[in-house]
């Protein structure tokens, strides 16, 4: 589906089991009281016996150190705030980082602007979305990304590692709705890396230097969990939980993270049966008759609360 697809399923979703969802509330701070929890946001501070932290993989935007070093004349945007082409100025543009984000930014841009995507190519998914191969092959791929490779399987277990590795994520995922003849024909030059900076301008892993008056950064994400002051993280930063239960902390709980449990955990069709195992767990440990609507979901990136 298309992000505005996307949105449209989620903000019916919410109408359709007339969820409480408060809109335009940020989360600053996850901490505990005593035996209760305490999220605070803003001059607001709610308490409950449970939380969820469902934050999402995605973040904190990730640039290059070197991004502050480009010539400030240069318009430089993440992809997480890019929009349209209207917020770029007249000029060429680099589009860094060529997986899906970056190839189909590179596309729309193009049409207006000399375009290079830099970086290297992820691969393709072997049938375009909406296809009849594809809709053949996707619950095979489904079965594999949710079943199969898990924390639970040694298969799962090694694509584990090397997502977290910096295998499948430092590369990105492979292309879906675009295609490298799609990016041939509309005129993108296809670049190298991008390594650094030289006079103020983009240097290319080939040494080129690249005169551009626009820089898209579609570099990804880090996760952020600084706003949780909670014992819960190991060194690499992740919570440290089983299969989103953190068990130092009783009825805290993480979903939506990449490999909570399967490969499929950070993905809009894949995390429901995390969460039904989260919901499980709290029901398992209701007590003194408190109901489970003194739940917490907090969504600090997205700026909600459930």
């Amino acid at each position: 589906p298309t992000k505005d697809e996307v949105a449209d399923y989620l903000e019916a979703y919410a109408a359709r089991f007339d969820l409480p969802v408060r809109t335009g509330v940020r989360v600053d701070g996850l901490s505990r009281q005593a035996d209760r929890y305490v999220v605070a946001a803003g001059d607001r501070r709610l308490e409950a016996d449970h939380v969820v932290v469902a934050a999402g993989a995605y973040q904190r935007p990730r640039v290059p150190a070197f991004a502050p070093q480009l010539d400030p004349g240069i318009v430089q945007l993440h992809s997480s705030q890019y929009r349209d082409p209207s917020q770029l100025q007249e000029g060429g543009v680099l589009v860094v980082g060529a997986a899906n984000s970056g190839a189909e930014i590179a596309l729309e841009v193009s049409r207006d602007h000399r375009t290079w995507l830099s970086g290297r190519h992820p691969g393709q998914e072997p049938f375009r979305p909406g296809s009849r191969s594809f809709r053949l092959l996707v619950p095979v791929v489904w079965f594999m990304a949710s079943r199969v490779l898990t924390v639970r399987t040694p298969i799962g277990r090694a694509a584990f590692r090397k997502f977290h590795h910096g295998g499948f994520q430092s590369r990105g995922l492979p292309l879906a709705r675009v295609r490298p003849k799609d990016v041939t024909a509309a005129g993108i030059e296809r670049v190298p890396r991008t390594a650094g900076v030289r006079g103020g301008l983009p240097v290319l892993d080939d040494g080129r230097d690249l005169e551009v008056a626009n820089v898209v950064w579609c570099t990804g994400f880090v996760p952020d969990f600084a706003w949780v002051d909670l014992p819960v993280f190991a060194e690499d930063g992740g919570p440290v939980h089983d299969r989103g239960v953190v068990e130092s902390e009783p009825g805290l709980y993480f979903v939506g993270l990449v490999f909570l449990y399967a490969l499929a955990s950070s993905l809009v069709g894949g995390v429901g049966s995390d969460a039904e195992h989260i919901a499980e767990q709290i029901a398992s440990r209701q007590r003194d008759g408190r109901s489970a609507a003194e739940v917490l979901t907090a969504a600090p990136r997205a700026g909600q609360l459930d």
